[in-house]
């Protein structure tokens, strides 16, 4: 048994919002050649770093399936609060503190810097960053049907049905129970909000 440590790269990468694009990402690298060690939102790990050649190679391949690599501090820190939303609300990892401190400790950085270049790169606040990532949620469970308006706000959340309902018609325009009903109202996909 070898008890050398192997080298690990690890790149970062944008538009990663999905189990999806965990996949296609990894496809993508296996079609160049590349034989990635994990695959996660925003990013992957590689054993060894990539030459000059193969990094270009590695971007040009993502960039024709809309994703790129991030090369920058203050876009990785951008990514990996959306990342972190996106975990919370989409597949339901829960936080034991509140969404700020959570995003502190796990960016490690002060919320109120987060928050200042979160606003300054995106043009809108980490809160209501989640509050559309939450309404997006509701939107594909109220297509489900599968549970009760209380179930949702539950799961997403809110103290009351009303504090969903309320939120869900700012966003919206619409009621959750008439948006429902009319189901036209497109979802938009998490990486568009």
């Amino acid at each position: 048994m070898n008890d050398k440590a192997e080298p690990v790269r690890k790149l970062f990468i944008k538009n990663m919002v999905c189990d999806r694009c965990s996949m296609v990402v990894r496809q993508e690298l296996e079609k160049i050649g590349m034989k990635p060690l994990h695959v996660a939102l925003g990013e992957v790990t590689l054993r060894d770093e990539p030459s000059t050649d193969n990094l270009q190679r590695i971007s040009d391949s993502l960039s024709s399936v809309g994703f790129s690599l991030i090369d920058d501090k203050k876009s990785l820190t951008i990514e990996q609060i959306k990342n972190a939303i996106i975990d919370i609300v989409q597949r339901g990892k829960p936080i034991y503190t509140n969404l700020s401190e959570h995003l502190a400790q796990l960016v490690g950085r002060d919320y109120s810097y987060l928050s200042n270049l979160f606003s300054e790169v995106e043009g809108t606040t980490i809160e209501q960053f989640y509050i559309l990532q939450k309404i997006e949620k509701a939107k594909e469970l109220l297509v489900y049907g599968e549970l009760t308006l209380s179930q949702i706000a539950s799961d997403l959340g809110y103290s009351s049905v009303a504090h969903l309902s309320n939120q869900f018609k700012k966003v919206t325009g619409l009621t959750p129970s008439h948006f429902k009903k009319v189901k036209d109202n497109k979802r938009k996909p998490i990486d568009r909000i």
